[in-house]
């Protein structure tokens, strides 16, 4: 039972029951006969960075068939800051072709995933991983996952400090439990390790938790979308401490008043070497006051929301046992990836490559995953993932450049794309994330040509506008913070937002529920020819439907479905 005496979600005895996150994996992985695990299991294994999933495009005929679904997994590896060396990158590549779909996909997280892992590779393919230097541990499951950072090096000489912090916080917050590696790793448990979890205890957290770094002027990593931020401040050329941002997150459920997104928070400022002890203390607010009874409303969002800042306020610094100092100004002015060559303060180069969706695959006319790893080949610089779903190759030479445009030009890749598709995102999706109602990486290409088209139409091709899908409420690809937003309701059908800020410190609202392909372009046929005529010289799209009272401008993520506006 919870404090309020209320019953605990199942999960909630699962991880309780779970032996510190081994359950009976192991013997699960012995049992060939299924390619699936045991239900509880799979709550177990998100934990160790595996979801269980299954091709829904082919469950119909495998049911005719009488056959199981043809289930398979997702591996997502953690990369800290978004940093990978280019043999890293080659083995997720080597693992890609060998046991996965012969794709990798990037996240909104900066992490890598594999989809299609049979359940007899799983082992091979984390030892693997963890060879190279990465690991799965806590990619998933209800603790704090891959912890993200501004990744783009040119941003300010204090990148490496800033980035320095963000591996501290991830190895300061990573489970202690060695389940990981005796499942996986084969490794025996000996004597002297510990299951003892001093942050998260038995039963971890009540839902996941993100944490992310951003360096002004940037917030390429949409910092208020998540549970724990912090802003960098920067002061003659030097990092002096972070701003905090608490409260963020973006899922909601579909009909469900009680649910919505929200923004994060500014709660004051600490300095460089106070960072771990704010987010350990942070975290282990969550892990008390968190909600175990609803996982609906356990996200650490609604734990502020309910009780009020100034409650958190206080209790943090309560546990901490000193004070925050006031916050320190700073002003965020882009948000995306800036795509192409740029050059570093140290006078080195780096390239930003545009992604669709954050697949790296080949097809007949564009070799993508090719001409990736024949770079890779070269052990040139870095590569690094943004939050934005695509690479940047760092830290190049004068002399690799041409190299690297050889490579890109033979394997038919252009960069940039356009305003509209460099600005855009997608969640996974069909067929294989089990929680998807609509598609979104495989359709959100197909659309964007159509509005594409409209804009050209009205002669506003050139003008950016974010615009973000995802195939389920629980928004992976952060659509409520879009200027333009889908949220997949139905196959086909889509909830439409508008009015989220360029910059991303606004959340949109619901403009149109549960409309097709045809009933949103002809409401964006009217919305960009109104925006051709009347927008000023530099008003960003979200700004201008909201001055055009197309929508209302959200102050809490309540309004962000207009029937619910009942905020005390």
């Amino acid at each position: 039972m919870t404090k309020e005496n209320k019953p605990l979600e199942a999960v909630e005895i699962i991880k309780a029951e779970s032996n510190y996150l081994r359950g009976t994996i192991a013997n699960g992985l012995q049992q060939q006969i299924t390619g699936s695990l045991a239900l509880d299991d799979t709550q177990l294994t998100k934990f160790h960075g595996i979801y269980q999933q299954n091709d829904r495009d082919s469950l119909v005929e495998r049911r005719k068939l009488k056959l199981e679904p043809l289930y398979s997994f997702m591996i997502r590896a953690r990369v800290a800051g978004g940093i990978c060396t280019p043999k890293q990158w080659l083995v997720m590549d080597g693992l890609a072709d060998k046991y996965a779909n012969a794709s990798i996909r990037l996240t909104t997280r900066q992490a890598f995933q594999l989809h299609g892992v049979l359940k007899k590779n799983l082992k091979s393919t984390i030892a693997n991983i963890n060879q190279s230097l990465l690991d799965t541990i806590a990619a998933c499951g209800d603790v704090n996952r891959n912890v993200m950072c501004t990744p783009n090096p040119e941003t300010s000489q204090a990148h490496q400090s800033v980035y320095e912090v963000a591996q501290r916080i991830s190895e300061h917050l990573t489970p202690n439990t060695t389940a990981y590696h005796e499942i996986w790793l084969d490794k025996k448990k000996l004597a002297s390790d510990s299951d003892h979890e001093p942050i998260y205890g038995a039963s971890y957290l009540p839902r996941k938790f993100k944490i992310v770094l951003a360096i002004p002027p940037s917030n390429d990593v949409d910092i208020f979308a998540h549970d724990l931020g912090f802003i960098a401040i920067i002061e003659d050329g030097k990092l002096t401490g972070f701003n905090i941002t608490v409260g963020g997150g973006m899922g909601c459920t579909h009909g469900d008043g009680k649910t919505f997104p929200l923004l994060s928070q500014v709660i004051g400022f600490c300095q460089t070497d106070q960072v771990c002890e704010v987010s350990e203390q942070v975290v282990k607010i969550q892990r008390d006051f968190g909600d175990r009874s609803n996982r609906k409303h356990a996200r650490f969002k609604y734990t502020i929301d309910d009780r009020g800042i100034d409650w958190f306020k206080d209790e943090l610094q309560k546990r901490l046992g000193w004070n925050l100092k006031p916050e320190k100004p700073y002003e965020f002015t882009t948000r995306g990836d800036q795509f192409g060559w740029s050059k570093n303060h140290d006078g080195s180069l780096n390239l930003t490559l545009f992604i669709e969706n954050g697949r790296i695959s080949d097809n007949k006319a564009i070799k993508l995953k090719s001409a990736i790893k024949t770079i890779a080949l070269l052990n040139l610089g870095e590569i690094r993932l943004t939050a934005n779903q695509n690479i940047i190759l760092a830290k190049l030479n004068t002399q690799d450049k041409r190299a690297v445009e050889e490579i890109l030009s033979a394997n038919n890749i252009v960069h940039p794309q356009s305003q509209l598709i460099d600005n855009a995102m997608a969640c996974v999706a069909l067929p294989t994330c089990p929680l998807a109602m609509a598609e979104a990486e495989r359709y959100l290409p197909q659309l964007l040509n159509k509005i594409e088209s409209i804009q050209l139409k009205y002669g506003i091709e050139n003008r950016p506008i974010v615009t973000r899908m995802t195939g389920c409420p629980n928004g992976c690809a952060r659509p409520f913070l879009a200027e333009i937003g889908f949220v997949g309701k139905a196959s086909g059908r889509y909830n439409f937002y508008l009015g989220g800020s360029f910059h991303g410190d606004r959340l949109n609202q619901l403009y149109r529920e549960n409309i097709n392909e045809e009933s949103i372009l002809e409401e964006l046929d009217i919305l960009l020819k109104d925006y051709s005529l009347s927008s000023t010289e530099d008003e960003f799209f979200g700004d201008f439907v909201i001055r055009k009272n197309y929508v209302n401008t959200v102050t809490h993520g309540s309004q962000v479905h207009p029937i619910n506006l009942n905020v005390s």
